[in-house]
């Protein structure tokens, strides 16, 4: 209760009042309400038999291993990330998947197949829930759990019930466990007490980490056993596939009709954004035009005043569905975070998508990021504008070796070769 008013005051301070209440209204609405519904559940009961003929159906395909995702992360959001890239990507490779939906995103009230052994599991509806659980306890081939380390919707309780019938652990340990990635003022005790656990439990948890500062932390904690680094991806086509005809909005035609150079950045906008090294960006080159497409995470993005400069512009969010058609006129990519404990420790996804759309990149200092030759470190702003001024001229001369590095180092990082490496693990352990 404590981590949720810890939540609440912070949305209050970043949306007020009426928002607040909104977001509070849908969340009670999609994570109590809905577990209550009485009609859903009776639904289930009235039709027990049909859809544990379907379930059984299902469960008697041929398929390697079941996975079943649980969070809160949904499937249908903006923002169409991990979860849902190795998801269809462990499918593809003869998984079962059982991913978790919301209420919130998702309109799935009991299960629905989106691809050859994926589907979608709406775990609210209690019925559904035991439907399916009770379903796999009886089948021998090998059953997973897998999760992020940052969610909190499984219980160490509900955790270890999966342990006692006879499921291992999938821990994707993506983040630095940090109360401002989640939106609370203190850690929740889920996550550390699931943290906590894994580092224990060597015989029933495997841990896939996607940095190289979680790996030295799991690793100096537990060892390497049952251990595997599985960075972030992309669709490869996905971000190739661009749509030369698409009408883009207002504010990012006027963006392009004054043929500016742009410079473009999305993502998260918060507090681990260096809004400064915008602003001087934008001050030392009041020629280019500096694009911001992402959602306000907290409430940085508000007092860092970027709004006042006028050649920054900030779109607000775009589906993933289009993003691309945006990104491909951006001139130059940019990954502008202050170096902490949460940017050391994160695998940025657009890093490998922006290497696909074939655009020259400068960020930050981060780790992750000095991995790759296709990269321009930025060590200060003053080398972060130097870069992106060396990245327009890499784009005006259209150096060849250059682009033929972005697109290599892209291949090298698709969503299938990081499932490949969970597959692998698994594979080692099952008998």
């Amino acid at each position: 209760m404590k981590d949720k008013i810890n939540k609440i005051i912070l949305v209050l301070k970043k949306d007020g009042l009426l928002k607040t209440l909104e977001k509070i209204y849908k969340y009670i609405k999609a994570n109590y309400i809905s577990k209550i519904n009485f009609f859903s559940y009776l639904y289930i009961k009235i039709n027990y038999k049909k859809f544990k003929h379907e379930i059984n159906n299902i469960l008697n395909s041929n398929y390697d291993r079941i996975i079943v995702w649980r969070s809160s992360f949904g499937w249908n959001v903006p923002l169409f990330q991990r979860p849902q890239h190795i998801a269809k990507n462990l499918a593809k490779k003869n998984c079962l998947i059982f991913y978790e939906t919301t209420t919130v995103t998702d309109k799935v009230k009991t299960f629905k197949k989106i691809d050859n052994n994926l589907f979608l599991v709406n775990f609210n509806n209690t019925a559904m829930k035991k439907l399916i659980n009770n379903s796999l306890k009886n089948i021998k081939k090998p059953k997973y759990i897998q999760f992020y380390s940052t969610d909190c919707t499984v219980s160490i309780t509900e955790l270890k019930e999966y342990i006692a019938n006879n499921f291992k652990v999938i821990y994707e340990y993506i983040d630095d466990i940090n109360p401002k990635l989640i939106g609370t003022i203190n850690l929740p005790a889920n996550l550390q007490d699931k943290y906590n656990y894994m580092l224990k439990d060597k015989e029933n948890v495997f841990v896939i980490v996607t940095a190289e500062a979680l790996k030295e932390d799991v690793e100096s904690k537990r060892g390497k056993e049952k251990l595997a680094f599985s960075c972030n991806g992309v669709d490869y086509n996905h971000f190739k596939n661009i749509n030369k005809n698409f009408i883009f909005d207002r504010p990012f035609s006027d963006v392009l009709n004054n043929s500016n150079p742009i410079i473009g950045y999305y993502g998260a906008l918060a507090s681990w954004f260096d809004y400064d090294l915008i602003k001087y960006l934008a001050l030392q080159k009041p020629n280019y035009n500096i694009v911001l497409i992402g959602i306000k995470y907290d409430d940085s993005f508000d007092k860092s005043n970027l709004s006042d400069y006028p050649n920054i512009y900030f779109l607000g969010p775009k589906d993933y569905n289009i993003l691309q058609n945006y990104a491909s006129n951006f001139d130059v990519c940019t990954i502008p975070f202050l170096i902490n404990s949460i940017t050391e420790a994160t695998s940025p996804i657009k890093l490998f998508e922006y290497m696909a759309l074939g655009k020259p990149i400068v960020t930050t200092a981060m780790k992750e990021c000095k991995k790759y030759s296709s990269v321009m470190i930025a060590n200060n702003k003053e080398e972060f504008v130097n870069l992106i001024d060396k990245s327009l001229l890499i784009n005006k001369n259209q150096t060849e070796d250059y682009f033929k590095l972005l697109n290599k180092e892209a291949l090298e990082n698709t969503w299938e070769a990081k499932a490949d490496i969970i597959i692998n693990l698994l594979k080692k352990y099952e008998v």
